[in-house]
């Protein structure tokens, strides 16, 4: 998986902060029963109803790479539908797509 270069930037710029950053993620991973494929999917859905774009894109590359199939993936997506509406959960499969599509 590729990290985004702005990423990359930052890591180098601030190399402690990103470090800690990425523990903390690792010790949030770490602290409960879910599986890697339901915490990606968790993941995802929570950066679908931020509408959070590169934070979609991330997750979606993340729920790849944890073993989600691309329907799974565009379910969590549509799961969006009822609480967020039919404009955000467009915007997020979208993102999504992105991602996707860009894998075939």
């Amino acid at each position: 998986m590729a990290i985004p270069k702005r990423y990359k930037m930052f890591q180098e710029k601030y190399t402690d902060v990103a470090n800690a950053y990425e523990e903390m993620g690792d010790a949030v991973h770490k602290a409960g029963p879910l599986d890697d494929k339901t915490r990606a999917l968790i993941k995802l859905a929570i950066s679908t109803g931020a509408r959070l774009e590169g934070a979609v894109h991330s997750h979606t590359r993340k729920a790849l790479k944890a073993g989600c199939s691309a329907e799974e993936i565009r379910h969590t997506a549509m799961l969006s539908l009822p609480t967020i509406g039919l404009p955000s959960m467009m915007a997020a499969l979208s993102w999504v797509d992105d991602i996707l599509e860009d894998k075939k």
